[in-house]
Formats: structure tokens, sequence, C-alpha cells
């Protein structure tokens, strides 16, 4: 429902994605290669650096708040995270619009996914071979430890790193010209050092795509192509550019995946709806590219994903307000699954086009039974119920939503607008100033608290609950300033 982005400047930060080189054998034993970095930074200030970074990319770079490819991409990583080994932080995953082939991970438990790692995959286990690589990072805290490997190497203290990582994130040329000065050791011992985590990361990451149930081999298959179509490119993607794909990784790849049991996973529909989506709203092409893109790719597809394609067509379709056809297609696909959540979510959409928000609050209504409190289905009903102007009963399902669901702008944009219909200032400015502190803009947060304290009456309960949020910001405020 959610529908366009703007274009995205490259990103590029320390545990950036490389290219998966599992070793050749099952075994994970490793070589030595440091602590656990418990010297260096704890990890309750691992989820307070993680936490202020993902303030920072919420403010500068285009994240995809999508509810329907979120859930997707949390049900995949979470599935994976459920079979990792060391998990010590919960995770987060999230989508940035972009067509470079990328991913990284940072403090936390965060792991970013670019749009363009969806226009290369092939399938959902080729997906998830990068996903299970950037969760090994994670797990085995490659930053904090690279970040001791540096500091032992120079006098350069852990805050003066973290500082420069964290300037990374909002200014990337700033914050690599900062690191290089803070640590000022050898270069070739971070090269190395780095090498020897990459090694690790693919250990554990083709462990976990296994016992995860997916496909070990879609990892030498997805970079061993990805290696041949951009062998001889004049400019190949920021993840080759900056972690090449030798011959002899593909290999090792490989040769680790044979030693896992063989099994066939079959061809995932939500991989291909979500990839579907991708292409329809996010790659930047035109709707008659998109069109041609699906009339391509269905042909070469299973028939058990070929639904996939005819998804994308009737998105394409809605956002062109062509609604006749995207009708056609999507009732279509709702008598073949009448709960599947990328086709609720259209069908909302297309009512609401079509001046039915009623239509879109009964579907919704009826699929909440089976699902109560799912987030697509419940954002999607309280957009059908402000587009009939019912924004008392928006707010008090926003509400409750936002409460669950507090990193959510979306909630937090709709609880605005219904608040707005309503009269009500004070509730606006509280649902701006969340989306502002979740872009780490402090001081408007707390001005907007401060003037809805304002607007609620003297000594009511409204007042004190605004008043105390003021206070709450300004300790994390605080917090997130100490740590620059």
């Amino acid at each position: 429902m959610f529908k366009r982005m703007r274009s995205l400047v490259c990103l590029s930060v320390a545990a950036a994605l490389t290219t998966p080189a599992p070793a050749m054998a099952n075994s994970l034993d490793l070589p030595d290669i440091g602590t656990t970095a418990s010297s260096t930074l704890t990890i309750a200030q691992e989820m307070q650096y993680g936490d202020a970074y993902m303030r920072m990319l919420r403010s500068s770079k285009p994240i995809v708040n999508d509810p329907v490819l979120n859930e997707y991409i949390d049900s995949l990583g979470h599935r994976l995270v459920a079979n990792a080994s060391d998990v010590k932080t919960p995770f987060t995953f999230f989508m940035i619009r972009d067509r470079n082939i990328n991913a990284f991970a940072f403090f936390g438990g965060y792991v970013a996914l670019h749009s363009g790692l969806f226009l290369h995959a092939q399938s959902e286990s080729e997906l998830a071979s990068v996903v299970a690589h950037e969760i090994a990072h994670v797990t085995q805290r490659h930053l904090a430890r690279s970040m001791e490997e540096q500091a032992r190497r120079s006098p350069a203290t852990m805050a003066a790193l973290a500082g420069s990582l964290l300037l990374a994130i909002a200014a990337p040329e700033a914050g690599i010209a900062a690191i290089t000065a803070t640590t000022a050791g050898s270069m070739q011992g971070q090269i190395n050092y780095t090498r020897s985590n990459e090694k690790e990361a693919d250990r554990f990451g083709i462990n976990t795509l296994s016992k995860a149930g997916f496909d070990v081999n879609a990892m030498p298959r997805f970079f061993g192509r990805l290696a041949d179509e951009y062998r001889y490119a004049s400019k190949p993607p920021p993840m080759l550019l900056t972690h090449p794909l030798p011959e002899d990784r593909i290999t090792d790849s490989r040769a680790r995946a044979q030693n896992y049991p063989a099994r066939r996973v079959d061809p995932s529909l939500d991989y291909h709806l979500a990839r579907a989506r991708i292409v329809a709203r996010y790659a930047g092409i035109d709707a008659k590219a998109a069109q041609d893109w699906f009339n391509r790719t269905e042909k070469k597809a299973a028939p058990s994903v070929k639904a996939a394609f005819q998804y994308g067509k009737a998105l394409v379709h809605l956002d062109n307000k062509e609604l006749d056809q995207a009708s056609s297609i999507l009732n279509n696909l709702i008598k073949q699954q009448p709960n599947n959540r990328f086709y609720l979510d259209a069908l909302s959409d297309l009512y609401i086009a079509q001046d039915q928000a009623n239509k879109a609050q009964s579907m919704l209504e009826k699929a909440l039974q089976s699902a109560p409190n799912n987030a697509v289905l419940t954002i999607n009903y309280a957009n059908s119920l402000v587009k009939q102007d019912k924004n008392s009963e928006a707010v008090k399902v926003l509400q409750r939503y936002t409460h669950d669901n507090p990193e959510d702008v979306n909630g937090w944009h709709l609880l605005s607008e219904a608040s707005i219909h309503l009269g009500l200032s004070d509730e606006d400015l509280a649902a701006r100033a969340e989306i502002l502190a979740l872009k780490a803009n402090w001081n408007k947060a707390i001005q907007y608290y401060t003037q809805a304290s304002q607007l609620a009456e003297l000594g009511s309960l409204k007042q004190a609950r605004y008043d105390a949020r003021i206070d709450q910001l300004m300790v994390q405020r605080d917090r997130f300033l100490a740590l620059q």
C-alpha cells in the first residue's frame, strides 16, 4: 500500500556483504583469529550503537517501508536466525531501495538487504545464502572484533573507533577518512584480519543455510553466476569492488556444499511474490519494462510460482490506475489463496482506488479473524478506516498498532493523518514526533512533544504521558550524542 521511494546514494560501511566462500568440510573448526570482543564492546553497547546507526540510516537512506516486503524479509531472516550458532542479540532485517547488489550487517543484529539482490537472486535459497552470511557477521561479532584489532595496532580508543564508524554511516566518505586517520595501522594487517572474518562468516553461514532447510548449492551457484556476469565489467557492483570473487573461493564453496546432504528445495512462491513486488514498485523501471520482464520470466518459471508474475502484472496495472485489468488478475489470485497477504494487500489498495474502502474493511476484518494482530492486515485495515473517514476507529487501531510496532513509520503516519481529521492537534504532533525520533531528529521530536503537552488539558493523563515521553527522548538524545 505504501508504494514509491526516493533514489539511493550508494552506502559503503563496515561489515558490508562479501561473497560467501565456505571451506571444504562440514566442521566449523576455525583458526584462532582473536577474542570474542568482550574487551571491546559489551553486547549491550553493541545494541546501543546498532540502534543509533539504524536511526541515522532512516534519516539518510531510502528504507523500504513496505509492510508486505518487511514481513517476508523478517520471516526469512528469523528462519535462518533460529538455526544459527551463538545468537546473542535480537535481529532486525530491513531493505534499502538500491539496484546495486549488496547487503550489510552492523551492531545489534541489524541486517540490511539492497532491493537489487532480489533482481539477481533467482531463488529463495540464493537470497538466503546472502542473509545467512550476514547473520554470521553479527553472531561472531566481527565488527567489534575488527575494532579491537585496529585498536591493538594503533593507539586509538574504542570510543574514537566507534565514533568514526558512526560517522561512516551518516557520511561514508568522511567516515572512512576518519577511520583511516584514527587507526593509522598496518593496512595489510587489517586486510588479513578481514579475510579471516570472512572465512569464519562463510563457514557459519553455509552451516546455517543447511540447518534451515535451504539448498546449500545455491551459495556457489549465485556467486559463480555473479562473478561470470561481471568478470569483464568496467563498473562492477560495489560488492565486487571491495570483495572480489577469485575462482578459488567459488571452488571452495562448491566443494563445501558437496559435503552437505543433497536437498531438493521446491521453488518458494512467497519469494517470487516478493521479487515481483520489487520489480513492479522498487526497481526504478517503467510500466512497459516491468510488464516485459514479467512476461519473459514467467515463460521460464516453474508452474508452482507462475502466480507471482500475474501478481506483478496486477501491481503495475494498479499503480497505473488500470483498475479493471488489476481487478481481473487479483480476483483470480485471491480465489486460489484467500489468505495470501500479498494478494490481500493489493486488493485492499484496489478497493480503495475504486472508492470502495468498505469492501477492503470487510475483507480485512475477515482475514484478521484468522491472523489477529498481523501487521500487514492491521495497517491495511487502519488505512481502509481512514479512507472512509472512520478516524475514531482508526485511531484506536493505530494506537495499539504503534504500541506493538513502534519502529514502523507507516503506523505513525496514519495515526497523524487520522488525528488531523479529528482535529486532535496534540496527537498529530506526538505521532510526528515519534517519526522524527526514529530518524534521530531528537530536538525536533522533543519540540513537538512539548507543543503537544501545552495543548493537552492541564493535569490530564494525556499531558502526563507527553511529559514522560519528553523525559525519555531527552535521555535517548543524550545517550546518542555521547556515542559521537
